[in-house]
């Protein structure tokens, strides 16, 4: 029987990189052939010693261009800053040691100066599912790559936005830690005082598991927490300002939702979180950003800048930095202390705030048009986290006019474990498609039950898929994508849908069989869900059975 391995994922990558065919992801993609001798290595490793330590063997990662990876550039978005680490940034470095696979460094706004993902000489990354928006930045190539299904989990930064704006805009979760729970060592500093490293992952365990890898222990203590139920602080709608078409109401189905798994909403004054938004990027703040490359932004730009690939709206930010005069920054700093004593207050004992990730998700052609404001409008939710000093989850909320929607969850330094549970409660049922030993009354759909999981529907793929009989205990089929370029036609295959929590499907996943994966599965009314899927290379000796248009009928042959 064949088994799914370290390799085998790696050459799926590779695969699906060619398909979606989106280089504006990456600055440095590793060579296939390196990659796979990694993996190879990783698999004797793992056949060695099969209760090694490694939970995190084979999956594969992607990290923002502006973190250290040995043997890659750190450019941080501009090709004339490059400089090649010695070692890796030690969240790089815990990932690795857990067994997980770096496929290459990914594209950013430059010097992670940027929450829409197109300032970069190494192109605009277009959004996941709409290529005519943006992705969201800075940390754009990395939430794209998880969304596409390229890589399993990301590394980003988080200073005004940029680790939970893009997992907004590509239906992704995006976890900001709270600051100084990873090391942010061997990180190009943004504002360093601010910066934290983000992770990404299309599932919250996936997530979580990652962030509790590379984090500093013990961490900073959560604070005392008041008995009771969990307690959500909400804000009235007209504090939240002018959101896209239909953005209010699934605001309002997410905190529907919360209450309905028996949290308690309280309404909260949003205005010191308002007030201090705009400060980090129009106040004295961003003079942090000068500190950290500004003397390389005025040399290259006084010689002409000619090669330096310097993206203009970046350069003009951290520019403008230099002359703030000290005593603006003491202005700010006053202002600030007092706008996050008003917030804690607000927040009073709410174990968090729910929010928008964004008021709205602009195409390229609108950031284009006024990249200042365009900018400044998405960071009006996500701005004042890290000066208040506060931790956040953000995870996909309803679909609108069939695109991502996100919310996210603010809460107190030290409550990164409590955000995420409560983000559990949050994130909304997902979709599955079963076609083989997990359908009503298989021998594997006890796994579905006991996992919360509930039929919706019966339902055929679109005709683009081949069947084949696996050798496996139980016996079960595996589902393969044709190639359109190749001689195979595909067929419709019968598939039942299942609704199940994420955290479910979380844990389906992890504990899924060899040469089994969850891919995305596309469904004959044109949507497409998760589902299960079976990598090419184990069907050398199995029976292609797509004559039958699915497994039932192949069983009562």
């Amino acid at each position: 029987m064949h088994v799914f391995s370290a390799l085998d994922r790696v050459r799926a990558a590779y695969r699906r990189i060619a398909e979606v065919d989106r280089p504006e992801i990456w600055i440095t993609l590793r060579p296939r052939a390196e990659v796979e001798a990694e993996a190879r290595a990783l698999d004797a490793r793992v056949a060695g010693s099969p209760a090694g330590p490694l939970p995190l063997a084979g999956r594969l990662v992607a990290v923002k261009g502006n973190i250290d990876v040995a043997g890659l550039p750190t450019t941080a978005g501009c090709p004339s800053y490059a400089y090649e680490p010695e070692r890796d940034a030690p969240a790089v470095a815990r990932l690795r040691a857990a067994g997980a696979l770096v496929l290459g460094s990914t594209n950013l706004d430059q010097f992670a100066t940027g929450l829409v993902g197109t300032r970069s000489p190494y192109g605009a990354v277009r959004g996941s599912r709409d290529p005519g928006r943006i992705s969201g930045g800075s940390s754009s190539g990395s939430a794209v790559a998880v969304a596409l299904g390229i890589v399993d989990l990301a590394l980003g930064t988080d200073t005004a936005g940029s680790g939970r704006v893009p997992a907004a805009f590509n239906g992704i979760v995006g976890l900001k830690p709270s600051r100084g729970l990873v090391p942010t060592e061997g990180v190009v500093p943004a504002c360093a005082s601010l910066d934290c490293v983000s992770v990404f992952a299309r599932t919250l365990p996936e997530a979580s598991e990652a962030l509790a890898l590379i984090s500093a222990a013990p961490g900073r203590p959560a604070p005392h927490r008041t008995p009771g139920p969990w307690r959500v602080a909400v804000p009235a709608l007209a504090q939240l300002g002018e959101l896209d078409e239909g953005w209010a109401e699934a605001y309002e189905a997410a905190a529907a939702r919360l209450a309905a798994a028996g949290a308690r909403l309280v309404e909260i004054d949003l205005t010191p979180f308002s007030e201090a938004a705009p400060m980090l990027y129009e106040g004295a703040f961003v003079a942090e950003r000068y500190t950290a490359v500004g003397a390389f932004v005025d040399q290259h730009t006084d010689a002409g800048g000619e090669g330096a690939g310097l993206d203009p709206t970046v350069a003009g930010i951290i520019r403008r930095a230099r002359d703030i005069p000290a005593h603006r920054l003491y202005t700010d700093l006053a202002r600030l202390d007092a706008l996050r004593a008003a917030a804690t207050a607000a927040l009073g004992d709410a174990d968090a705030l729910l929010l928008p990730t964004a008021p709205g998700h602009p195409t390229l052609a609108e950031v284009a048009a006024d990249p200042l404001g365009a900018n400044a409008r998405l960071g009006r939710f996500t701005n004042s986290t890290n000066l208040f000093d506060l931790a956040a989850v953000a995870v996909p909320g309803e679909e609108v006019r069939g695109l991502p929607f996100g919310v996210m969850l603010i809460g107190p330094a030290g409550t990164d474990d409590r955000l995420a549970a409560l983000a559990a409660l949050l994130t909304p049922p997902v979709r599955l498609a079963v076609v083989g030993a997990h359908l009503t009354g298989q021998p594997l759909n006890g796994q579905l039950l006991a996992l919360g999981a509930r039929p919706v529907r019966t339902t055929k793929t679109a005709p683009v898929y081949r069947l084949y009989a696996l050798d496996t205990v139980p016996p079960k089929p595996g589902l393969v994508h044709v190639d359109p370029s190749g001689t195979a036609e595909g067929a419709a295959v019968e598939a039942e849908i299942w609704e199940l929590p994420p955290q479910g499907l979380g844990a389906l996943t992890a504990a899924l069989p060899r040469p089994m994966a969850i891919g995305r599965v596309e469904l004959a009314d044109g949507t497409a869900v998760a589902g299960f899927l079976c990598e090419p290379s184990a069907l050398t000796d199995a029976k292609d059975i797509t004559e039958y248009g699915g497994w039932r009928a192949y069983l009562d042959r």
